[in-house]
């Protein structure tokens, strides 16, 4: 056995001689590409370090960024729940119940929050309604911990309208720290918030309760054409009732407190000035869609979230209203906007309008016969927006024309007067 290993061990030694005296001899050539090896050795070793190092940043960045928008994905898909909450319920029986009595004190209680247009709009349309007799109150989870998205059909049945009118709202509901819920209105959703709302009010069933309503609230208006005129009626003598009230607080703010004989003159005064409140803008109420006519059917050209303002150019008798969309003309359901912003155009603007419009006709093209009403369209004594409403075309009928005017206008003869309708709305 010793005799075994004395022979392994010379024969390594000798080998290790060999080796020792050829290093020996290739010094020159074989130290540099040993030296070579070595840097490229390290240089990988480097390169992987670095790799493993942005690896673990990228997964760590990765991680981050699912904590800060978990909000924005994680929308659980579940089916929409009627009469899930009790709570929820009885907040909505009590915030109806406000709005038909114009119970605004109650309105403010369960709303964060309502601002002086809004008390203002829901104590004038109080006027008008009779009762909401048939309210569905569906639920899903909301955004924040307690909180829900809560879709309100209603059938609304107003004291000068027979019929009861669909409609449908969402609202964002959330709980108080003594975990009492109310209707947040505030308008500080962050973007997650506003982002997680959106989606779940494309989910199919939300979808289709909507066009539920919006089918129904269609249908009326294609089959019963005095329901057009109320509803235009309507929405413009309370936006006007509204603008006034607004005005006259404005003014009392301005002015301070002024004595009985000076407020009565006031009042004469502005009577006598014949002033008409005018909505310039309006603001959304719901996520909708823009579209490019007024037609459910029309192409889409973006979605407004609640909150956006837009200029409104029309309000439609068909239940649309026409507004500037990113420097055109587009098209969102009026039920789904407000009023944000009103102006008043008095006698004096009105007279200054209709000289305009003397002007602007002396350079249009005379022609003769008759033109057809394309759609429902307000006939005016003047050739303004604010003209005094003489009366109603309706689609199909056929108006006797004066002429044309380059202003937009076409002059007709109405009852035996001469009378004005919007050239868009005739062929």
């Amino acid at each position: 056995m010793n005799t075994s290993n004395n022979t392994i061990q010379g024969f390594i030694k000798a080998k290790l001689e060999i080796l020792k005296n050829w290093l020996f001899r290739y010094s020159k050539i074989v130290m540099p590409v040993v030296l070579v090896i070595c840097v490229l050795i390290t240089v990988v070793i480097a390169i992987n370090a670095n790799q493993k190092k942005a690896e673990q940043e990228e997964t760590v960045e990765a991680s981050e960024e699912v904590d800060m928008s978990g909000n924005l994905i994680a929308v659980p898909e579940v089916p929409l729940e009627q009469d899930a909450v009790p709570e929820i319920n009885e907040l909505f029986n009590k915030y109806y119940t406000a709005m038909v009595e114009g119970d605004t004190d109650t309105m403010s209680e369960l709303v964060d929050h309502l601002d002086e247009t809004e008390i203002l709009k829901a104590q004038e349309t109080s006027k008008y309604i009779e009762a909401y007799p048939t309210l569905e109150i569906y639920t899903k989870v909301g955004p924040r911990e307690g909180s829900y998205i809560a879709y309100v059909y209603a059938e609304l049945k107003f004291y000068d309208y027979d019929e009861t009118i669909p409609g449908m709202r969402v609202y964002y509901v959330c709980q108080d720290e003594d975990g009492n819920y109310y209707i947040n209105e505030d308008g500080e959703e962050d973007e997650n918030e506003l982002n997680y709302i959106r989606e779940v009010n494309l989910q199919d069933d939300v979808v289709d309760l909507n066009n539920r309503a919006a089918v129904a609230y269609n249908d009326m208006l294609a089959e019963d054409e005095e329901l057009v005129d109320f509803i235009l009626e309507l929405n413009t003598e309370i936006d006007k009732n509204v603008g006034e009230a607004l005005a006259r607080a404005e003014g009392s703010e301005a002015t301070g407190e002024e004595s009985e004989e000076e407020d009565a003159e006031e009042s004469e005064e502005t009577e006598s000035e014949e002033t008409t409140v005018v909505v310039t803008k309006v603001k959304a109420t719901d996520v909708v869609n823009i579209r490019t006519s007024d037609s459910e059917t029309a192409d889409k050209l973006g979605k407004a979230a609640v909150g956006d303002e837009f200029t409104l150019l029309e309000e439609k008798g068909n239940g649309w209203s026409k507004i500037e969309y990113e420097g055109e003309a587009a098209y969102i359901k009026s039920e789904y906007l407000e009023p944000s912003e009103t102006t008043e155009v008095s006698a004096e603007d009105s007279d200054d309008e209709e000289e305009d419009t003397q002007t602007a006709s002396d350079s249009s093209a005379e022609v003769t016969g008759t033109v057809t009403v394309k759609e429902n369209v307000r006939i005016r004594a003047s050739a303004s927006e604010n003209g005094e409403k003489l009366g109603t075309a309706y689609v199909g009928e056929k108006l006797d024309v004066i002429m044309k005017q380059a202003d937009g206008w076409t002059k007709i003869k109405y009852n035996g007067q001469t009378a004005y309708v919007k050239s868009e709305y005739v062929e």
